[in-house]
């Protein structure tokens, strides 16, 4: 394995915003270079980009729903930075649908866009950035951001959670398969972190009691999301290949 600690290609997904643009910065700041994926937010994903210290970094707009899409992903990130030694799988939707309130169309509507983009375009992604890593020879690394979720129950959002506990599954699969190939994969499991997206529940009613589910009362900043991906990817990392990294704050304890 000869994973360099900095200046490496960088695929992150669904980096237009929140933690995808948190995790880009990241890497640029370490000294690598990374290819920025949006699936429809253009203009915010141009902002991250602009926002990335360094220079060769890379705006890449597809829809991960298309294998095909998915592909292009990949290829054009490999093209534009000369290879790829890092995958970061951030892209995912979070659609609300409680059972005992959502129509049964609604119901399947959810769970095949859930699937399709929390679970499919992750096994995709990794598929592919896995086989240009083997090609390379060099080793590489996978994250998959998961969330806590997968572990303490969705009941707003079951798809969400069911598809997370599933990215957690598939990424241990691959890092039993993929570590004689010098390729480390792991996951991250947030709990609740403060985005543009969830900015009104923070600022609305249910802000302290989303802030009180952690004993330090508040909620994650996405960089600190940020810094355990930075790490995971790290060469000193690979033996932490297959784990789950819980992030929640002491918010949800398992063993």
């Amino acid at each position: 394995m000869n994973l360099p600690a900095s200046g490496r290609r960088v695929l992150v997904s669904g980096a237009s915003r929140g933690l995808g643009r948190a995790v880009a910065q990241a890497f640029a700041a370490n000294g690598d270079r990374v290819a920025v994926h949006f699936g429809s937010r253009a203009e915010e994903a141009r902002e991250t980009l602009d926002s990335l210290s360094g220079a060769g970094h890379v705006l890449i707009g597809w829809d991960l729903t298309d294998p095909a899409g998915a592909a292009a992903v990949v290829d054009t990130a490999v093209e534009a930075l000369g290879g790829i030694d890092v995958l970061v799988n951030n892209a995912a939707v979070n659609i609300r649908h409680p059972l005992a309130e959502t129509s049964y169309e609604e119901w399947v509507a959810a769970w095949q866009r859930h699937v399709s983009v929390n679970l499919l375009a992750t096994a995709n992604l990794s598929h592919l950035a896995a086989r240009r890593m083997i090609d390379q020879g060099k080793g590489g690394r996978i994250v998959n951001i998961g969330s806590r979720g997968a572990f303490r129950g969705e009941p707003d959002h079951p798809a969400y959670g069911a598809t997370k506990a599933a990215v957690h599954a598939l990424g241990q699969s691959l890092a039993v398969s993929l570590a004689p190939h010098g390729i480390g994969v792991a996951s991250v499991a947030p709990g609740f972190f403060a985005t543009e997206r969830v900015a009104p529940r923070l600022e609305g009613p249910e802000g302290a009691a989303i802030r009180a589910q952690s004993p330090f009362g508040r909620v994650a900043a996405p960089d600190e999301i940020a810094a355990a991906v930075l790490w995971l990817a790290s060469p000193g990392a690979e033996w932490s290949s297959g784990a789950i990294l819980d992030l929640n704050g002491a918010s949800h304890l398992r063993s």
